[in-house]
């Protein structure tokens, strides 16, 4: 099948990939987009795989202000060169990820940084929770599971839905810059404050 250049220019609008990344991806689906995405998805996925040992040492804070002061949020977001932590690219993937926890109000990055005694807390509470709504001793387990993995997709920015589209996740969007821009990109830490918050917590 012949891919049109329009098709190449509406695919690479669409996820920021190369141009022959993008004419490889319609060719490979005969022309489906949801198939193109999707591939191009995949090898995002296998390029940042490859990158992830990488140094990152480079990058930028950045900070976001929402809702005339209500929200600040600083994060820091790493590259491995100074190049292209100042490329266009770049900040506006780190302005989208201060949105997305302006917005998302996560406690962590990743799963590897909630401390083992709040997931236990958290587990002890479900497990509670399902047996005094009578649910039987068999099903507890995986209802407490089911729990567990919503707590986490709220609690872990990277396993949040992204604001701009929810059919990805941040960790995703991630994986797509750094195959786009082709350096290693790590989201290293954030502080979230909201005016008036409870500081006892």
């Amino acid at each position: 099948m012949t891919v049109t250049i329009d098709q190449i220019k509406e695919l690479r609008e669409l996820t920021g990939a190369g141009v022959l990344d993008c004419r490889k991806a319609l060719e490979q689906s005969n022309g489906d987009f949801e198939k193109a995405v999707e591939f191009l998805r995949e090898k995002g996925l296998a390029t940042a795989a490859k990158r992830a040992d990488r140094e990152t040492s480079e990058g930028m804070v950045e900070l976001y202000s929402h809702g005339n002061g209500r929200v600040g949020v600083m994060v820091e977001v790493n590259c491995e060169t100074d190049f292209v932590a100042r490329s266009e690219q770049f900040r506006t993937f780190a302005h989208e990820v201060a949105l997305q926890i302006a917005a998302g109000a996560p406690h962590y990055v990743r799963e590897a940084d909630i401390p083992a005694d709040v997931l236990k807390e958290e587990t002890e509470s479900a497990r509670k929770r399902a047996l005094e709504e009578g649910k039987p001793e068999s099903v507890v387990a995986r209802i407490v599971e089911g729990r567990l993995a919503k707590f986490l997709d709220e609690a872990c920015l990277l396993r949040q839905p992204y604001i701009r589209d929810e059919e990805i996740t941040v960790e995703q969007l991630l994986l797509q810059n750094v195959a786009s821009i082709g350096e290693n990109i790590v989201i290293r830490r954030f502080e979230r404050w909201e005016l008036g918050e409870d500081l006892s917590e």
